[in-house]
């Protein structure tokens, strides 16, 4: 198994934007994440028993760790760790995206079923815009996305992405979104960073088409976050109306804005941040009640010259 877990310091790092006063309750979880392989399954292609097995060590070590919540990545990248009829079957869990698992099970159901054994709470982690991990490697489907409706996609560095700035793609999402926790046992939907991709050096996001024909009067920085803002706003409607006992969270890049871009920001320096470079208006999302909960990922150790952890802890405790 892999040792690459990454633990969600939520206990420490979690504002609920619906609660005001301190509880004595710990939100404490990991992620475990599914693309390329990274913590389950280990590798593509295991017998279901393996599948199994693996999944019950890591919720298990996580249990005696005193862990409560499992983060699991169950689209890393329009595909499906479930039976899905939006979706085809993501390509690292039998080897080829499509091929469901034999002898056939719902991952999910599983998943879920023996979380809650263990009393931990279960949030399907989701990324809404990656299509294609990488467009020069990964296995598409003929059933994929990408080959029914090519007119939605945009490709920057290798990878390649719904694109944010379509009504139509919003409306996929959500509909996705309202799949899984209409007809699974769910305790939140969970999405990372991944809005607009991280800026690639000397490269443009290719969506200059896309902003002259949506007809905004916006600067496209504002019309990007503003798509981004829409589409969370209609998760959560959409959440909420399905089944409002769901969290809906976001675990976001640790900065918002730099106290140089914004006297709101964090006393940082760092080169990309959320507001400015993925489009994710995160203080507006928890202003406007769009979201649950914000587990910001702060990275950086204690010291750092550029993005110090201890002055990014207290900025969002505030």
């Amino acid at each position: 198994m892999k040792n690459t877990i990454f633990l969600l310091l939520i206990s420490l790092l979690c504002y609920q934007s619906s609660i005001t006063a301190q509880t004595n309750f710990e939100f404490r979880g990991v992620w475990i994440a599914s693309v390329e392989n990274i913590d389950w399954p280990s590798k593509k292609g295991l017998s279901v028993a393996e599948q199994k097995a693996e999944f019950m060590h890591i919720i298990l070590l996580h249990k005696r760790n005193g862990m409560n919540a499992i983060f699991m990545q169950i689209r890393p990248a329009g595909d499906a760790f479930y039976p899905s009829q939006y979706e085809p079957w993501s390509e690292y869990l039998m080897g080829k995206q499509g091929l469901p698992p034999t002898p056939y099970y719902d991952p999910l159901e599983f998943m879920i079923a023996e979380t809650h054994k263990q009393g931990m709470e279960f949030h399907a982690w989701l990324n809404p815009y990656r299509a294609v991990f990488n467009v020069t490697k990964s296995s598409i489907s003929p059933s994929h996305f990408t080959k029914i409706h090519p007119e939605l996609f945009l490709v920057y560095g290798t990878t390649k992405f719904f694109n944010p700035g379509l009504q139509q793609v919003r409306n996929l999402v959500s509909t996705i979104v309202k799949d899984l926790v209409t007809r699974y046992d769910l305790d939140g939907i969970h999405m990372d960073d991944y809005f607009y991709p991280y800026r690639i050096a000397g490269k443009e996001f290719p969506d200059q088409k896309t902003y002259e024909q949506s007809g905004t009067k916006l600067s496209k920085d504002d019309w990007r976050r503003s798509n981004c803002d829409s589409v969370i706003k209609q998760l959560y409607l959409t959440i909420r109306a399905a089944n409002p006992n769901v969290k809906f969270g976001i675990s976001p890049f640790g900065v918002w804005r730099n106290k140089s871009q914004d006297p709101n920001g964090s006393n940082t320096k760092a080169g990309q941040t959320n507001y400015d470079d993925l489009y994710a208006d995160i203080l507006l999302w928890l202003k406007m009640g769009w979201i649950d909960y914000v587990v910001p990922q702060l990275y950086w150790e204690r010291g750092h010259k550029l993005c110090d952890f201890d002055t990014l802890l207290a900025w969002w405790n505030e």
